[in-house]
């Protein structure tokens, strides 16, 4: 078994490291967080890199790390990692979105309750020997709305917490389903607008993007009732840092709490530490003992997985798994490769040069997966064609759009056949086409070669082989591939009609060559002779 070197830095919970350690192909260097020039001499001996924020994962160490297949952070946020460049070299990235989902929840209120009963200013109170009682008074929870921007893992925990405390939830979530809005007893709310005229606590639970950078800011802020509170635990950024002090100030907002920064650490000097009435943390969201235990975990797991199993299915740069589980999807998976694989090795020795387009259509059992199966077409298309050891489902897309290939996917609506694929290939005036089957309880099947019906696993090796249609021609096959120790595992002769011509598609063990793909074609009768090697 090939062994792989981890790199694990950022203080790692134990629990996590010692998954990766017990297991005998892995070899874990546990150091602490490194100085960038000794991290960028380090790099090129590791298969994978695990750590918190306190490493980055810069587009030049990533090139710098010719081996690393995978980047684990333990913990959600990747802002720290350079994605693109990442996603471009075929390198998975791997985060633990979920492992800090109750700390977070927890703490929002916490913190709101700490800043609405003024307990910081009342323990500061008592430590300086006074007793600030009659100067103290608060407010409570229940009763007041609550609305949630992004109700997500995290917000749809800080809304069960919210109904134990009395309160009524609305939420703003383009993205989740009515179904899930439901189950949490959350109203939606058909636009952030409208949540934000129902709230009197609004809380952030979106990740940082284009579309949520700055989603809260002056506008927004003041759209909200007079004496409202604003908290951000998400991520810094979502919530605009001076609209929101200028909020504030100006007495429209009774109070905030923040955990997260445009900019962090928070600077010494910055407004926001003088701001009236807001309750200022350091990051802490995941900072519990069962959270770090949580991701550590959890990404470790997938790391470990990722490298002795190709599982990619935690990668948040890979294309979705919409709808299926993954190891449920690997046949369909892999028999879509096989698929583009055949038909590029087809065309190939019909003389057509450059693949321009590879359109894809997949039953609706597998629509939810589509993308991802047009990752793994793109990957069989390009197998054997160009020259990366990381050609992968992270980067197949970006690699066959490169080479000005376009890549096409759409849902077909044949409801007999729920979990087919349909495959095809165009080179200049040549195309071809073939379609196969994943059923849920058996082996896939290639079911057409062009105008061929064929019913065959493509496994290890498959030869394509056209033919007169004449008696003798199976049997000779037969001798040369027994002659030549090449095992037959199925052998499928089809016509279009007698005496015309004939396909064959063989499937057989081990790897075959060019010199037994020419002894093939000196056969008598035999027209072509393809060969189509998988990748394991």
């Amino acid at each position: 078994m090939t062994a792989f070197r981890i790199l694990v830095t950022d203080e790692i919970d134990p629990e996590g490291v010692q998954l990766l350690a017990a297991e005998p192909a892995l070899h874990v260097d546990e150091v602490p967080t490194l100085p960038r020039e000794v991290l960028f001499e380090r790099i090129g001996d590791y298969d994978a890199i695990v750590g918190r924020s306190a490493t980055r994962i810069s587009a030049d160490l990533l090139r710098k790390g010719a081996k690393l297949r995978v980047v684990g952070r333990a913990g959600v946020g990747v802002d720290n990692i350079a994605l693109d460049v990442a996603t471009a070299l075929g390198i998975a990235v791997i985060n633990a979105p979920a492992g800090n989902t109750i700390a977070v929840a927890e703490l929002v209120f916490g913190s709101l309750i700490g800043l609405i009963r003024q307990i910081p200013r009342a323990v500061q109170s008592m430590r300086e020997g006074r007793w600030d009682r009659s100067d103290l008074m608060g407010t409570e929870l229940k009763g007041k709305t609550l609305g949630i921007v992004g109700v997500g893992r995290i917000g749809s925990e800080v809304a069960q917490r919210a109904h134990a405390f009395g309160m009524d939830v609305v939420g703003f979530d383009p993205y989740i389903p009515d179904e899930r809005f439901a189950a949490f007893r959350v109203r939606r709310q058909p636009s952030l607008d409208a949540l934000l005229g129902e709230c009197d606590i609004l809380t952030v639970h979106t990740p940082l993007t284009d579309e949520t950078r700055g989603l809260i800011g002056r506008r927004e802020l003041f759209r909200l009732a007079p004496g409202s509170i604003v908290a951000n635990l998400a991520r810094g950024g979502i919530v605009d840092d001076t609209a929101l002090l200028a909020a504030l100030e100006s007495g429209h907002l009774r109070g905030a709490v923040l955990d997260v920064y445009g900019s962090e650490p928070l600077v010494a000097d910055s407004p926001l530490r003088r701001a009236p009435n807001v309750l200022l943390l350091p990051h802490m969201g995941a900072s519990t003992v069962e959270a770090q235990r949580n991701v550590a975990v959890d990404v470790c797991v997938a790391v470990r997985d990722a490298l002795l199993r190709g599982e990619l299915s935690r990668s948040i740069n890979v294309a979705g798994m919409h709808g299926t589980e993954w190891r449920d999807l690997q046949p369909a998976m892999q028999l879509t490769e096989r698929m583009a694989a055949i038909c590029r090795a087809l065309l190939a020795d019909q003389g057509a040069r450059a693949i321009r387009r590879l359109a894809l259509r997949v039953g609706g059992g597998l629509a939810g997966s589509r993308e991802a199966l047009l990752a793994a077409a793109a990957v069989g298309v390009l197998g054997d064609v160009i020259e990366t050891e990381r050609l992968n489902l992270i980067n197949a897309r970006a690699l066959a759009e490169q080479r000005g290939i376009e890549l096409a996917v759409t849902e077909s609506s044949a409801p007999e056949s729920p979990r087919a694929i349909e495959l095809s290939l165009s080179s200049g005036m040549k195309e071809l086409y073939v379609a196969g089957v994943a059923p849920e309880e058996s082996a896939p099947r290639l079911t057409r070669i062009g105008s061929f019906h064929v019913d065959v696993n493509p496994r290890q090796t498959l030869l394509i082989l056209t033919n007169h249609d004449v008696p003798g021609v199976i049997g000779r096959v037969g001798t040369l591939l027994g002659e030549a120790k090449v095992n037959i595992a199925e052998y499928h002769q089809a016509r279009l009609a007698q005496g015309g011509e004939a396909l064959a598609a063989v499937t057989v063990d081990g790897q075959v060559g060019e010199e037994l793909r020419q002894q093939l074609l000196g056969l008598p009768d035999v027209i072509s002779a393809t060969i189509a090697n998988f990748r394991a």
